[in-house]
């Protein structure tokens, strides 16, 4: 963070805002995290935006982080504490943290997510539902949630359907991470600027410049996209309607994407491919993002009840041995309909989104 960031609230704290002439600013500063979320920094965001969208010097809203990431996700060690025997508590942690998604996605002011470093999950969450995203040459950008017995929530189900050429079902399935070339061609970003001139730009918009011509002078090229060049196979076998017939389709292609598609799902959750598949095939036939992160949310109580996810966490974030033992361990094994069927609809999240609740329109 710069030392001339504006700050109305104690540098300590884990979120920072201020204004900066015509510039609202919302800065994560957690950075021994990644700036990974907690209930906490949700509920301050919350605040915050409603208190800069109300400011009328304030045209325009930018996220920013402090240090390598914009945002590593959300507080998954919470939920694997609280998750057995209080899952009320880590539900409500994604209830709030829903919402927030919701909230960004009807914005009255340009919404400027600046996803230099890392954006995974809860990162993810804050800034794909904005009007404007901007990833840097330092982007890494991933749903890596089938990795840790989870699936790609915060209303990810909902942009990741809607890429091209069902590049959003490999990245979500896969939870690989991606740069700025693939993100922007996976419709997941706008924009990349170079991460040395995200001070320029926010100056400039600042200064009373509107983001849209400001970030038409800083936009650079991002490059060649390996998901672009690849897109006819992933779409071709990615469209398919289960898990094992995406394996054996990329099986029998065997060329080099083919196969390091293959070893980037090695390994991953069997149940969490499957309920990951389900999630954006629904979200396919979906009329709102709304509809997605209900959706998700009811799933969050099926993964709490079972083994995957609290198996997931403990080999990659608790004891770190990367050797996480699923169960079940193999996809044939996976009993779809009873997975599926263990998904019970909950009171939806959003009983009352105000009818007149639209997008920014910058003048």
């Amino acid at each position: 963070m710069s030392e001339d960031f504006p700050r109305d609230i104690g540098a300590n704290d884990t979120v920072l805002m201020g204004v900066d002439g015509a510039l609202g600013r919302i800065h994560l500063n957690r950075p021994e995290a990644l700036n990974s979320l907690n209930l906490d920094m949700v509920r301050k965001i919350a605040w915050e935006i409603e208190a800069l969208e109300s400011n009328p010097a304030v045209r325009a809203i930018a996220l920013t982080g402090e240090g390598r990431a914009l945002c590593a996700g959300g507080d998954i060690k919470m939920i694997w504490q609280t998750g057995r025997t209080t899952p009320e508590a880590a539900l409500a942690f994604w209830a709030e943290e829903y919402r927030l998604n919701a909230r960004i996605s009807h914005m009255r002011k340009p919404w400027l997510a600046v996803m230099d470093g890392i954006c995974m999950g809860g990162g993810v969450g804050l800034s794909v539902h904005g009007s404007h995203r901007v990833v840097t040459e330092r982007t890494r950008f991933a749903m890596p949630e089938t990795g840790i017995g989870y699936f790609p929530d915060v209303g990810s189900t909902w942009t990741l359907a809607r890429a091209p050429e069902h590049l959003g079902f490999w990245i979500g399935l896969t939870g690989a991470s991606i740069g700025a070339a693939d993100t922007i061609a996976a419709s997941l970003a706008d924009v990349m600027i170079p991460s040395e001139a995200v001070p320029g730009l926010l100056s400039d918009i600042a200064s009373g410049r509107t983001v849209d011509a400001a970030l038409d002078s800083y936009s650079v090229d991002p490059g060649a996209s390996a998901l672009k060049d690849n897109a006819a196979l992933i779409d071709r076998i990615f469209r398919i309607e289960n898990i094992a017939g995406i394996f054996a389709a990329l099986r029998a292609d065997g060329s080099d994407f083919a196969m390091a598609t293959l070893a980037h799902l090695a390994g991953k959750s069997p149940t969490s491919l499957v309920l990951t598949l389900h999630l954006l095939r629904e979200a396919n036939g979906s009329t709102s993002l709304e509809d997605c992160l209900d959706r998700e949310y009811a799933a969050d109580a099926t993964i709490l009840a079972g083994h995957d996810f609290y198996e997931g966490v403990r080999a990659a974030v608790i004891d770190k041995d990367r050797a996480p033992v699923w169960s079940p361990a193999r996809l044939e094994d996976v009993n779809q309909a009873a997975l599926l069927a263990a998904i019970k609809p909950r009171p939806s999240l959003f009983p009352r989104l105000p009818s007149d609740s639209l997008q920014w329109k910058e003048n």
